[in-house]
């Protein structure tokens, strides 16, 4: 049963989802001269045209108005899920390969053709959800078709897993195949396997197809065999092709992230057994990131090595991933220290990170308790999925 400050949870995420969230992407984020939304705007909503239009954030802005649009059926959410689907269709889409490019310049002329496994993945992700909001079967077509991409070129026959870049005709890529510069140049990540995971759940829900069924499989038994740690319950960062870890860090968004998604794969498959193992998991996780990460002022720290705090930045994204991640521990166990930190993160979101002046959510808040005036408000790596996300799922658990 859900309890009465669980309901406020809901009450509020709902109010901050429609009243806050939607009405920035739905106007000063939006590109009037270019098309589709802004690449990159400060804190303040100055804007940058020399910083590029990434696939990362049109692909989430997409899967966004799409999952907001069921929660809440509206023209103005489905006419920006039509502006992002026809962004990324007529501007991201490779004609002559298949698959979409990495970056665009302002103007939509391509930047960077590779394809990033991880961004194929978000493509994936965006075109089944717009599916699911629109029953758009050309989104459908176009995401089995991407499946079977990534699969022919990206897939590991040996070892299993995914690696992380091609180039533009689907050819492995170089030495550097790096998703950006903060990662270890190795061939394979948790953070790849992790949304191609949250991709490939998407899709199985809405086709049933068995080869979407069998890598999701896969995909499952390599979190709980290669990238979970069996004694610490972190996943780890980086490996090489045959899976030997190559890290020694780990971040607690990505733990609890991890915790709810492989959840949700689990359930989706419908496999009783696979399930009961996960969940297990899962809880074991949240309780790590609970323990470890969340400090006395609410606020998930973004990482650790060795059982220690190596960054006390409150990142948004882990915040909006804490939330889902302890409500998931909570509906596992019953305990009532989830939902009681799933309220306290909330919390901490609401005194530090939603800028009430300009919209949206702060990147950081650094240790200072001041948001970082480094990070812009909107970029190629920062959209409203994870925020939406966290107020949709918040919605559905506590309903």
């Amino acid at each position: 049963m859900t309890t009465a400050p669980a309901n406020i949870l809901a009450t509020k995420l709902r109010a901050h989802l429609f009243g806050h969230i939607m009405p920035f992407w739905c106007g000063p984020a939006l590109d009037d001269i270019n098309g589709g939304w802004m690449a990159c705007l400060a804190n303040d909503l100055t804007p940058d045209r020399t910083q590029p239009k990434g696939l990362i954030v049109n692909a989430r802005i997409l899967w966004a108005f799409s999952a907001v649009h069921q929660a809440k059926p509206d023209a103005q959410y489905r006419q920006m899920a039509n502006r992002a689907f026809d962004f990324i269709i007529n501007r991201f889409w490779d004609a002559k390969h298949g698959g979409a490019f990495w970056r665009l310049d302002d103007t939509g002329k391509v930047l960077d053709d590779s394809k990033k496994i991880y961004g194929q993945a978000f493509y994936i992700y965006a075109l089944t959800e717009f599916h699911r909001a629109f029953k758009s079967e050309g989104a459908l077509h176009r995401a089995l078709t991407l499946f079977e991409l990534i699969e022919k070129h990206a897939h590991d026959g040996e070892f299993g897993g995914y690696i992380e870049v091609c180039r533009r005709d689907w050819s492995e890529a170089g030495p550097d195949a790096r998703l950006s510069d903060k990662d270890m140049n190795e061939k394979k990540s948790m953070n790849n396997h992790l949304h191609v995971l949250e991709a490939y759940t998407n899709l199985y829900r809405e086709t049933q197809n068995p080869a979407v069924e069998q890598r999701l499989h896969e995909l499952i038994q390599i979190f709980l065999e290669r990238i979970l740690d069996a004694k610490t319950r972190h996943l780890h960062h980086f490996f090489n092709e045959e899976w030997q870890i190559r890290s020694d860090t780990y971040t607690f968004g990505h733990d609890i992230e991890a915790s709810w998604l492989l959840c949700e794969a689990a359930e989706v498959l419908d496999d009783p057994t696979l399930l009961a193992r996960v969940r297990g998991v899962a809880l074991q996780m949240a309780n790590k990131v609970l323990a470890e990460g969340v400090m006395p002022d609410g606020g998930l720290c973004y990482e650790g090595k060795a059982g220690k705090i190596i960054d006390p930045g409150r990142e948004c994204w882990p915040q909006a991933e804490a939330i889902v991640g302890f409500l998931n521990a909570h509906q596992l166990s019953g305990e009532p220290k989830y939902v009681i930190a799933a309220e306290r993160v909330w919390d901490y979101v609401e005194r530090h990170l939603i800028d009430r002046i300009h919209g949206e959510w702060f990147w950081r808040v650094n240790e200072d308790g001041r948001p970082d005036a480094n990070l812009p408000k909107v970029s190629e790596w920062k959209g409203p999925y994870h925020v939406s996300r966290a107020c949709l799922e918040t919605m559905r658990r506590l309903a």
